[in-house]
């Protein structure tokens, strides 16, 4: 594998940059797992991990990362190109790194402690990141599916996670709630 994820020959825009494809995102992925580092796929790119098959296009890349990772994570990120973008809703565990092109990595760090208990940044609970999915026929490790619902039937739904929700349900059995119906 290159140092770095291929850019495809054609790149759409998203609203606010290039939108984050399937290859780039196992390219990062492996590059990353390469190095030693393990990240699992949230968000968007989970549900479609979860599905095996891309069921929409995707304006970024949520990751979770173990606090532990970061540093050598950022240093791994920068190499690709990757840099923290500053923009006052970032936090020391929740951030967004930019590549100067348009694509977006939205980082979630977490820690728990001997006990399994969340010690630091994002509280996901022990045991969900314990999904394993497929992104253009690679394996990825992700969001558990029974989690993955229920993060996304927490908020008030957009319509892109309706759809998700309702893909989700489809495979996986999962009730949907009143409020994503």
């Amino acid at each position: 594998m290159s140092e770095s994820p291929q850019e495809p020959s054609s790149i759409r825009r998203a609203a606010f940059g290039v939108l984050m494809d399937a290859e780039t995102v196992v390219g990062m992925y492996e590059y990353l797992a390469e190095r030693g580092v393990r990240i699992w796929i949230d968000g968007g790119w989970c549900v479609d991990a979860l599905l095996g098959r891309q069921t929409r296009e995707h304006p970024d890349l949520d990751v979770a990362l173990d606090r532990k990772d970061e540093e050598e994570f950022a240093e791994h990120m920068k190499g690709l190109g990757y840099t923290r973008r500053r923009d006052g809703d970032d936090t020391a565990w929740n951030y967004v790194l930019t590549d100067g092109r348009g694509r977006h990595v939205d980082v979630h760090v977490f820690e728990y402690d001997e006990s399994g208990k969340n010690a630091y940044g994002i509280a996901y609970p022990y045991g969900s990141l314990t999904g394993q999915g497929r992104i253009n026929g690679h394996a990825v490790d992700c969001v558990a599916p029974e989690w993955m619902f229920a993060f996304k039937t927490a908020y008030a739904p957009e319509e892109r996670d309706l759809k998700d929700v309702h893909a989700l349900s489809e495979k996986f059995g999962f009730e949907i709630p009143p409020t994503h119906r």
